[in-house]
């Protein structure tokens, strides 16, 4: 890749698929397409459409989660299928939109907002009737077609604010 990162924005999810001629395009690039494109079908069944199976889908057996959403949650893939529970029981309209895909070797980053009405208690916190929405970064490892690890950064301090639960700065 030579230092350049190969970018996919929601806006154009055909540039998220393998069909066509690979235009002179190496294997590499054509394996960082199809990386990208197992991402964000993953973000998008789990997360905007509360599939929990897609846990068992995308997620290899042995898939570690270095920074779970909640406390307390093992590393392991339950974390991800827990948050989208907690999520979409609390926010049933949760979804993510996917901001911007980058792909490099077996590493894909994706950066995203989420965001759903607070209609059921979310941390106990009561319903506030709001839409919240919580912007993040993961950063994905893939191996055979399946997500072997997570890191990921999610703004949980303004997400709290949105909620009530921390004031916000003065």
């Amino acid at each position: 890749c030579n230092g350049v990162r190969n970018r996919v924005r929601h806006e154009n999810p055909q540039a998220l698929g393998l069909a066509g001629a690979t235009g002179g395009r190496s294997l590499a690039a054509m394996s960082e397409q199809h990386n990208k494109q197992i991402v964000d079908e993953f973000i998008q069944a789990l997360f905007t459409r509360g599939e929990l199976d897609a846990v068992d889908r995308y997620l290899s057996p042995d898939f570690v989660n270095h920074n779970p959403t909640w406390p307390g949650q093992p590393g392991d893939r339950e974390s991800m299928r827990a948050a989208s529970e907690v999520m979409r029981a609390a926010c049933p309209d949760w979804h993510s939109d996917l901001e911007e895909l980058i792909a490099e070797g077996d590493m894909v980053v994706e950066r995203f907002t989420a965001s759903g009405t607070h209609e059921s208690e979310l941390m106990g916190i009561a319903p506030t009737g709001q839409t919240v929405t919580l912007p993040g970064i993961n950063i994905f490892r893939l191996k055979d077609g399946k997500i072997v690890e997570r890191w990921g950064v999610l703004d949980m301090l303004g997400f709290m604010r949105q909620l009530g639960a921390i004031p916000a700065a003065v």
